[in-house]
């Protein structure tokens, strides 16, 4: 079996570290020892055990990658919001076809790169298939049963490790589908906690305080009499790292037919 070469982006922040942990174990995959970095990150190598990274920071990049002249890449980016489009747009010019579980990115601005380009790439606000295949279930709903929740008021309460500076994309995607089943209900409604105390009395464990991802979505009738509540709750990132490597699996077959231009989503993932 020929593995896939990656390069994942964003080290060493927690996701790029994760996932490079599981992908080292992953017989699938070819770990490169590079990873795209912020201009704040002052080393410019990361080790994870035996592995040795270079960090390629910003001001050197262009440079780097024409001396590498890379063939049959992936990369994983997993950076910050402020640089989503930036790094999407060196992927497209370089040829680079991504896997991208950055949120905060404009999602109109990296669709629109990919399908200018002769890449393809997955982006999706949440790369875990469980996650994701409930998405697709209220997705059905909504586009199968419009206004079914009309008259309802919802509340959307996300939590994540305070250094996640943006609202959870995977909550935002979710308002889409509530406003398609009756709600009128604005991204800037949902309630984002940052604060471990807060955290703690919602019920997130101590030991998870830095790495999770707790959203409850509540809808109640005008009158009170109704209630129906949606949650998913995940501690740690695990998660996140399996369903990216199998995005980056799915990527690379799409890419061994010629397939470009094109942007992906978690559920062609899933159905692919």
């Amino acid at each position: 079996m020929t593995k896939i070469n990656i390069m994942i982006n964003g080290a060493p922040g927690n996701m790029a570290t994760m996932i490079m942990n599981h992908a080292l174990k992953d017989k699938r995959y070819n770990v490169l020892p590079y990873s795209l970095t912020g201009s704040e990150i002052l080393e410019s190598e990361y080790n994870i055990n035996s592995f040795k990274c270079q960090l390629i920071h910003p001001h050197n990049r262009d440079q780097w990658i024409k001396e590498k002249s890379p063939k049959d890449w992936i990369c994983i980016d997993f950076t910050l919001p402020a640089s989503a489009c930036e790094n999407a747009e060196f992927y497209c010019i370089n040829t680079l076809p991504f896997v991208m579980g950055t949120t905060g990115g404009d999602q109109r601005v990296l669709e629109s790169l990919v399908k200018n380009s002769q890449i393809s790439a997955v982006i999706a606000p949440n790369m875990a298939k469980q996650i994701v295949a409930l998405q697709a279930m209220i997705t059905f709903a909504a586009e199968n049963f419009p206004d079914v929740f009309k008259g309802y008021n919802l509340s959307i309460v996300e939590s994540h490790q305070h250094t996640k500076v943006d609202t959870s994309g995977t909550a935002k995607a979710f308002v889409n589908c509530f406003n398609k089943l009756g709600i009128p209900f604005k991204e800037n409604q949902i309630i984002k906690v940052r604060d471990p105390i807060k955290q703690k009395e919602l019920g997130v464990p101590q030991a998870y305080l830095k790495g999770h991802a707790w959203h409850t979505y509540t809808l109640k009738s005008s009158d009170e009499t109704a209630s129906f509540m949606i949650s998913h709750n995940i501690n740690g990132r695990d998660i996140y790292a399996s369903g990216t490597l199998d995005a980056v699996e799915f990527l690379s077959k799409k890419l061994q037919s010629q397939t470009k231009g094109k942007v992906f989503s978690m559920i062609d993932v899933l159905i692919g």
